[in-house]
């Protein structure tokens, strides 16, 4: 029986994360597609070795690169699966893709929560589960909002939200140096979006009474966003670590919670500080001051946000 979706995965020297992806997609029987941004790994190996066709194409940032995936790939399912290397399917979001999942219901898009394994530690405090995020839509109907970073799917139509259980398991990072070093290049992404124009907020509508992606967009513009720079970083780390439990996740929760519930966001608010800054002292334009500092990488994100 064919399958009523396709699967997109994007990689980039993921071949030690690969694996696990494409052994949890094992009994489904749809197609899997791949965009690759010139891995220097064994990537492309792996995926001759398993017969998975991929092209390969420049990255830019994530959501230009869904967007072209889902436009230029050679698929034909009117249904779209979006999947991250460093992720897997649980055997329950497998049995509901295989025996559950009806393409001609009253919905044009699903989300799933992501369950964050850090160093084998399931973050399940903090209010970091469940974690929604729509990744299964009508690929007429979805794309990817044109944001930096904490860029989600928007879908044009009715969504629903499947019980936890039904997941996407994330595996984050191999090493506290790839979490650090991949997250310190994200809070330079949003410290830019931030100066560049006050904040993009992106497609997803901030809704505290919408769907649990729009709730948490609003609590971040409309809290988060608005207390001062610095004390944000505080407030938020007490929140999720006091407050929303994250205690219990014991040693390695509170490694991962004071990472990226604090050192993260107080490192993009210092990017912000030294951006502006630099721009003050100078008299330099944000993008001047990006190609003076910070190279080609970053100045083709200031290229297509401003």
């Amino acid at each position: 029986m064919p399958s009523h979706f396709s699967i997109i995965i994007l990689t980039h020297n993921e071949e030690k994360n690969l694996p696990a992806l494409l052994d949890s997609l094992q009994d489904l029987a749809a197609p899997v597609f791949v965009v690759d941004s010139y891995s220097t790994d064994g990537t492309p190996t792996l995926l001759r070795e398993r017969s998975i066709p991929f092209v390969q194409h420049p990255f830019e940032n994530y959501s230009k690169q869904r967007n072209w995936a889902q436009v230029n790939l050679p698929l034909e399912t009117e249904w779209v699966l979006h999947l991250d290397a460093g992720e897997r399917c649980t055997p329950e979001m497998v049995h509901w893709l295989k025996n559950v999942f009806n393409p001609k219901s009253g919905f044009d898009g699903y989300m799933f929560s992501r369950r964050t394994v850090f160093f084998g530690k399931w973050i399940r405090r903090g209010g970091h589960y469940p974690n929604y995020h729509l990744r299964l839509f009508r690929r007429d109907h979805g794309r990817c909002e044109a944001k930096a970073y904490d860029q989600h799917f928007v879908c044009e139509g009715p969504t629903q939200h499947l019980p936890a259980g039904i997941d996407i398991i994330d595996t984050v990072c191999d090493t506290l140096v790839d979490f650090t070093r991949s997250h310190a290049q994200w809070a330079l992404y949003e410290a830019i979006e931030t100066v560049a124009h006050a904040h993009n907020q992106g497609e997803v509508a901030a809704r505290f009474f919408g769907t649990p992606i729009e709730r948490r967009r609003w609590l971040k513009t409309r809290l988060f966003l608005r207390t001062p720079l610095f004390l944000r970083g505080f407030l938020y780390f007490l929140y999720r670590y006091l407050l929303r439990g994250g205690f219990r996740d014991g040693k390695m929760g509170l490694v991962f919670h004071f990472l990226q519930g604090f050192w993260f966001r107080f490192l993009i608010d210092a990017n912000v500080v030294e951006l502006r800054w630099r721009m003050r002292q100078t008299g330099k334009s944000l993008e001047e001051i990006i190609r003076e500092h910070y190279g080609d990488q970053y100045l083709k994100l200031v290229s297509s946000i401003m």
